[in-house]
């Protein structure tokens, strides 16, 4: 039996799924411990990394964080060219697998786990798988309904199982979750514009592009231009107006949860007053936070008024 904890994430979904990995399934240690590992190495806008995740519940989030990030690798990575739909497809067999309580995979036995321990429900893991095959064949959005309609794939199952994971079951919390969720995606997007456009993938809308006249070609020549400004203050209000419908949430959880809450709606916050700083000019340097924005993020949220 090959060790999955010491293979490349990238590499071990792919191993598993060609049959070549393992003989038989880890124990829940070691596949707790490998998705603990993955979640260290590679965390993007997940609570998996903070402190602030209590214990009972971090290999949970840690365990739901590596089946997705692989999932990612999958549509992404360039070792799964000419094969990321048939990987997709496979990881979410071995998804359906995991809900009948086989498992073989290191991600998916601490996934059952998980499952198991906090009824975790099937759809928003398959809602990602949909958002993940989106990603291979979807690089362009005609409208922002568009958009919003691939964000809830992509972003807003994460915060139901979160939420979830909390105990968090009504629809007024859930609702707020998505708007949160979509707000971190749509951000996260609109910092990005110049690295997607290298991926060929443009997530400014269509429709709205053509509206302040900017074309593709702007986007690739990286041309910040009065249109593109007036774009992109667009899309920065429409993040924003997004974020004031989730805030009530940050206040209607309780434990550690409110604080990670709090530092993740300022954090995002934060990036889109970095963007507007640049006067929108996300081409020249890519906004974002660093070490010296913790102590007042942190500062914010302990003083956090409802």
């Amino acid at each position: 039996m090959v060790n999955s904890a010491v293979m490349p994430p990238s590499a071990s979904g792919a191993r598993v799924l060609d049959g070549a990995a393992m003989r038989a399934a880890p124990s829940l240690r070691e596949a707790q411990r490998f998705c603990a590992r993955l979640a260290r190495e590679h965390y993007e806008n997940f609570p998996v990394a903070s402190l602030l995740v209590p214990g009972r519940v971090r290999p949970a989030v840690q365990a739901i964080y590596a089946f997705a990030r692989i999932a990612d690798d999958f549509a992404d990575e360039e070792a799964h060219d000419g094969r990321r739909l048939q990987r997709l497809d496979e990881w979410e067999g071995m998804l359906a697998g995991c809900f009948r309580g086989e498992a073989i995979h290191p991600v998916f036995v601490a996934l059952r786990d998980a499952i198991t321990r906090h009824d975790l429900p099937p759809q928003p893991f398959h809602d990602l798988l949909a958002a993940f095959r989106m990603d291979v064949s979807v690089h362009r959005y005609a409208d922002f309904d568009a958009l919003l309609g691939y964000c809830r794939l992509s972003a807003d199952p994460v915060g139901r199982l979160v939420l979830h994971l909390a105990g968090v079951r009504d629809a007024e919390r859930l609702r707020r979750s998505d708007s949160f969720c979509t707000a971190l995606q749509l951000a996260n997007h609109w910092q990005d514009v110049a690295i997607d456009v290298g991926r060929d993938r443009i997530y400014l809308p269509a429709a709205d592009r053509e509206r302040f006249g900017v074309g593709e070609d702007d986007l690739r020549a990286r041309r910040p231009t009065d249109g593109f400004r007036a774009l992109l203050a667009e899309m920065v209000g429409r993040t924003r107006a997004l974020f004031e419908d989730a805030r009530p949430l940050c206040d209607a959880v309780s434990g550690s949860l409110r604080l990670e809450l709090r530092l993740t709606w300022l954090g995002g916050r934060r990036i889109l007053d970095r963007i507007e700083a640049a006067g929108f000019d996300v081409f020249r340097r890519r906004p974002t936070l660093g070490a010296a924005d913790a102590p007042l993020l942190l500062w914010k949220a302990c003083r956090w008024t409802r």
